[in-house]
């Protein structure tokens, strides 16, 4: 039973109502309370930094996209190889969880064919060399308890090279980044590893190209010329495609050109590269394109003998 004294300030009465709660009411009320504390304190928790943030990668080679995930410990003052990450000894290559790498297409690492699909990196780094793994279950929690030979998808060795500074927090990084090729980058401490991978590119390319060329427009022939001059294919191939863009687009179009003159100077047509050369720095200066026509202005300087070779 409670006893509540109602206060009527406009009167100046005092008025005493008893109220009586049986035991059951009482009881689902002291529960109510509880779990109302219960669920505040599970609500109310602090949120501090995690000791190695994560990072988030995509990064696109050629066709591929490719998927890195992984926790970056940070020096914090310590030695790391060959103290905190022992030399000789499997290292999960990070922190927290797998260090995890995905491929949207097949790769090739180490020599091995790598099929599409995720792949945690483990590592047993030594002072000179470096043994990196790619394993095809990513879905343990640091190095597996029981480790499993056919699931190892690719080994590669990998020279240790010594940086000038000290890289505080570990950092994986995609380098040298080419049509068919990228490095991947692994860097901590004042060590600095690199592996090879190759992308299947050319291939996949070729394919749209012939797939496409059943009835291509002039952006798909204008696309294949410049991949074939770039990637170093057939070049006379090239010519005839930039050749057949240029004749099937509407209106005539700088970059076009500018690329014709490139494929005609490789293809050993001076003469053609030159003409090519004067029609894009015409169309560029029209355009108000002052990019483009520094590019043909230094050109034509070399093919008309004013200057020296380029590379380009």
């Amino acid at each position: 039973m409670f006893l509540l004294t109602i206060k009527n300030m406009a009167c100046r009465t005092f008025v005493k109502i008893k109220i009586t709660i049986n035991y059951t009411t009482m009881k689902k009320l002291v529960l109510f309370v509880c779990a109302s504390l219960l669920a505040f304190s599970a609500t109310a928790q602090v949120k501090t930094p995690a000791p190695s943030t994560s990072q988030k990668i995509v990064q696109t080679v050629g066709l591929t996209d490719v998927t890195l995930e992984y926790a970056r410990p940070s020096m914090k003052g310590r030695t790391i190889f060959g103290g905190l990450v022992p030399y000789g000894k499997l290292w999960r290559t990070g922190a927290n969880k797998n260090t995890a790498i995905t491929f949207s297409d097949d790769v090739v690492i180490g020599g091995k064919d790598v099929k599409a699909g995720t792949y945690a990196i483990f590592t047993k780094p030594n002072a000179k060399v470096w043994e990196v793994i790619f394993y095809s279950d990513a879905n343990n929690w640091g190095v597996p308890q029981k480790w499993d030979d056919s699931k190892v998808a690719a080994t590669v060795s990998a020279q240790v090279y010594q940086m000038p500074m000290s890289v505080e927090t570990f950092t994986i990084s995609f380098d040298d980044i080419k049509n068919d090729s990228a490095n991947l980058g692994m860097i901590w401490e004042n060590s600095y590893v690199a592996v090879p991978i190759k992308f299947h590119t050319d291939k996949a390319v070729t394919a749209s190209i012939e797939s496409v060329m059943n009835g291509p427009s002039d952006r798909d022939y204008y696309q294949s010329a410049v991949y074939y001059l770039e990637a170093g294919k057939d070049i006379n191939k090239a010519k005839m495609w930039i050749d057949k863009a240029i004749e099937m687009r509407e209106k005539p179009a700088f970059w076009y050109h500018r690329q014709q003159s490139l494929i005609y100077a490789k293809a050993g047509d001076k003469k053609g590269a030159i003409k090519a050369a004067k029609t894009s720095l015409a169309l560029a200066k029209e355009a108000g394109n002052e990019d483009y026509v520094a590019l043909n202005t230094k050109s034509l300087d070399v093919w008309e003998g004013r200057t020296g070779n380029m590379k380009k």
